[in-house]
């Protein structure tokens, strides 16, 4: 290590900053996000670091500056994004709003599907057409698509997004048009799906570069902000994105596919966790990241997060896939909802307790922050019932009121329920770490995994508040609360490797197997993806490359992991049938014999080898029992009563001593909260480890 690197994630109420020093140690502040101007609660947050740490910016060798942010999402979901056109084939002018005629809630009679991101006013058609083949149907009308061009001018849009049928196959068309536009219109953002998402099933497709343009002029302008006003402040190191893969980019490349980064925050997590554990030698981890918006919840077996090649934005219907904007791009698989410190608590016609999607944020925020929200949050309940206190609290900015958040919890909750503000707020906890089980239960299941076993690792600002809930509610044994949680994200993006995944449809048949093909499809990915890498790097990488299966007639694929190196010789076909049977029966029990089996999109992903984690051994055995001098009295949700709970600072947890629930262990930007039937051990690197107390010890579990 040479100089200092920096961290920065942007979150919808808090933006995270941690500042890595020249010995590998954490320094870290979290400010309330600014959203008019996001690029600001960066600067201050640097500021203050720089400030507590001694730090001259413009002086002092600042190594790396890396980046995440929900800007790119939060466009998406709050349609903020710029006046976007959409350029297709004739014929297909439809396909965003048609979908793929799923139904994500097959029996309701009055389902409303969600909203295209691009108005059908705002879609346009040109002549032209290939097959699946590649072959020409219909030549390029050069002269419509000049016409067209005139009429976007005309009508004044920012971005267009342009996608041809058949254009993962053949991506000439599109970058006819987009030449010709840009002689035209040289300030206008273009996207193609040819490059933004070249893979088959138009949908999805279309979808992804409808996402990729309408965000575009935001993201291009955000960036070059941020890294003018870092140089203004002697930060002019490179300035790096952490992407929804789990990999860094250039800021560059994220101007140009800014899609890529929306679920960088979340990304950033993930590979925190799977950081820890390795370090912690746990090959089950269930990773639970709760900041002030939303919750996170992903699984990371063998010390890899999982991923996926698409996932969804935006989603009307809590848990139902089919409900969101799909984007396909490689992603870091996860579920997340509307969860945080932020979300707003109501009453439904029903009379149920209903928490988010919506979220207070940073403006105007909980009640409690007394910066003048009025709606009930989860962090107002927290106050309520004990779990958060204005003395410990680690916001610095921010002075908790208990008066506010119990006005708000009686107005928005009580007094629709009959219940007073303690009684709304054990609804409202209740609520929020239901959901949140819910999610992981639901998501568990999709990917075909037995939660037995796992150790959760909680982090974020809230997550150390509902871990150990979440912990009995998911039948889990054990929960780790690392160093530097309550900025665990930003954290991530530090450890997180120079990377990129390069996707491409390209179909073949293993009774007529295309091996030049599949060869020249493979050294493209590679050198696409390399390419990307090398902007960041020249260490030395590792190359990863997979194909998507199916048998003949299906209309979905399963991964299938290839070779790192070589070619595909005669025998190839009979070497990816072997590999595609064995991966079938793995997801499925057993194969299916007699059928032909074909080959759809192909990926390889390069990635920087950054250093093994050091081995730490964790213990729940103490060596002795800490009795804390404080207590205050907070709900305990084991007994369902108000209970003395001991209070202290992490700080004061040594090495190797326990504190037995119930127990509210405070430092600078969280708080976990422990309840009667759980014990926690200070590990030697500062860890926290919670498992159950036994019988004899403080109770039987609940």
């Amino acid at each position: 290590m040479v100089g200092i690197r920096i961290g920065a994630d942007v979150g919808g109420t808090f933006t995270d900053v941690v500042l890595q020093r020249v010995d590998g140690t954490y320094a870290s502040t979290k400010v309330l996000t600014t959203h008019d101007a996001p690029e600001r609660a960066i600067l201050d947050g640097v500021a203050q670091l720089a400030s507590s740490e001694g730090v001259d910016l413009a002086a002092d060798s600042v190594e790396q500056f890396i980046h995440g942010t929900t800007l790119a999402t939060n466009a998406l979901i709050e349609r903020r994004g710029a006046k976007t056109a959409l350029v297709t084939t004739e014929g297909f002018r439809d396909v965003i709003e048609t979908r793929t005629e799923s139904r994500f809630e097959q029996y309701d009679l009055n389902i409303v599907l969600p909203t295209p991101l691009i108005e059908r006013k705002d879609r346009f058609t040109v002549a032209e057409r290939r097959d699946a083949r590649g072959d020409v149907l219909v030549e390029f009308d050069v002269d419509g698509a000049q016409r067209l061009i005139e009429r976007l001018a005309a009508e004044g849009y920012e971005s267009v997004a342009v996608g041809f049928i058949h254009s993962y196959v053949d991506g000439a068309n599109e970058r006819r048009f987009r030449d010709l536009l840009r002689e035209r219109l040289p300030n206008v953002s273009v996207s193609i799906s040819c490059e933004v998402s070249p893979q088959m099933r138009e949908y999805e497709r279309f979808n992804t570069v409808c996402a990729n343009a309408y965000v575009q002029p935001l993201m291009a302008s955000y960036l070059v902000r941020l890294r003018d006003q870092l140089h203004e402040r002697g930060i002019t190191c490179p300035l790096y994105l952490v992407h929804s893969g789990g990999g860094l980019i250039s800021v560059e490349s994220a101007a140009e596919f800014p899609v890529r980064l929306v679920e960088s925050g979340p990304a950033g997590g993930a590979i925190f966790a799977a950081d820890l554990a390795a370090r912690y030698g746990r090959d089950r981890v269930l990773s639970f990241d709760m900041g002030g918006t939303t919750a996170k919840i992903s699984l990371i077996d063998d010390y890899r997060p999982a991923t996926a090649k698409s996932f969804e934005v935006d989603r009307t219907a809590r848990f139902k896939k089919g409900s969101g904007m799909p984007i396909s791009i490689p992603v870091i698989d996860m579920i997340e909802i509307g969860a945080g410190g932020g979300s707003i608590a109501s009453v439904d016609s029903l009379d149920q307790i209903r928490i988010g999607p919506q979220s207070a944020g940073s403006e105007p925020g909980p009640a409690a922050y007394s910066l003048g929200g009025q709606d009930a949050t989860v962090t107002d309940a927290n106050l309520v019932l004990g779990r958060l206190h204005p003395d410990t609290f680690g916001a610095t900015d921010i002075d908790l009121s208990p008066r506010l958040a119990t006005d708000a919890l009686t107005r928005s909750v009580g007094e629709r329920l009959g219940l007073d503000a303690d009684a709304a707020a054990v609804g409202v906890a209740e609520v929020v770490d239901e959901n949140m089980a819910n999610a992981a239960r639901a998501h568990a299941v999709e990917n075909g995994k037995d939660m037995a076993g796992y150790t959760m690792i909680a982090f974020g600002g809230g997550a150390p508040l509902h871990a150990a809930r979440l912990m009995d509610k998911l039948g889990l044994d054990e929960m780790i609360v690392p160093p530097g949680a309550g900025v665990g994200s930003a954290i991530g993006f530090l450890v997180a490797p120079f990377s990129y995944e390069a996707v491409r449809s390209f179909y073949t048949s293993t009774t007529d197997f295309d091996v030049v093909g599949s060869n020249a499809v493979l050294d493209s990915l590679t050198e696409e993806a390399m390419a990307f890498v090398r902007q960041g790097t020249d260490s030395a990488v590792t190359v990863e490359r997979q194909v998507s299966m199916r048998y003949a007639g299906q209309g979905w694929e399963i991964p299938v992991m290839l070779d790192a190196e070589s070619a595909f010789d005669d025998f190839a076909a009979e070497l990816l049938s072997s590999k595609f049977t064995k991966a079938y029966e793995g997801f499925f029990g057993r194969a299916i014999d007699d059928l032909a089996i074909e080959t759809v999109s192909w990926s390889v992903r390069v990635s920087s080898i950054v250093a093994t984690p050091e081995r730490v051994e964790l213990s729940s055995e103490p060596s002795s029992m800490m009795e804390a001098t404080a207590s205050r009295n907070a709900y305990d949700a084991v007994s369902g009563a108000r209970a003395v709970t001991a209070v202290l600072g992490r700080e004061d947890l040594l090495p190797g001593v326990a504190i037995a629930g119930p127990a509210i262990i405070a430092e600078q930007q969280t708080t976990t909260v422990i309840g009667s039937h759980h014990r926690c051990t200070m590990q030697p690197d500062g860890t926290l480890l919670v498992t159950r107390a036994s019988d004899a010890q403080n109770g039987a579990p609940r």
